[in-house]
């Protein structure tokens, strides 16, 4: 998302929208800050088609049932998740 223009000490920059999004959404921002984002959203195409983008994955989301895997499979993937972790160690 480009920024959609200069920011201000009460501004708030595109880059920052990903950043409140899941606190925005879930009501636990603060009322400035969620006024700040709803005035910057209004002004902002691409902000409100990333936002809009990001309450459909979260609407598909939910309702995505649990699927119980076969024990062996479910091993398998954390091996797999496990050796690419410690791959990617600093230490490794």
């Amino acid at each position: 998302m480009p920024d959609c223009g200069a920011p201000s000490p009460s501004s708030i920059e595109c880059r920052q929208i990903a950043d409140l999004l899941g606190d925005y959404l879930d009501g636990s921002l603060p009322k400035s800050t969620r006024e700040l984002l709803e005035w910057h959203i209004e002004g902002c195409g691409p902000c409100v088609a990333f936002v809009n983008t990001y309450r459909g994955t979260v609407n598909a989301a939910t309702k995505l049932k649990e699927v119980n895997i076969p024990s062996e499979l479910k091993q398998r993937l954390l091996a797999v998740l496990r050796n690419q972790r410690a791959a990617h160690r600093p230490d490794a």
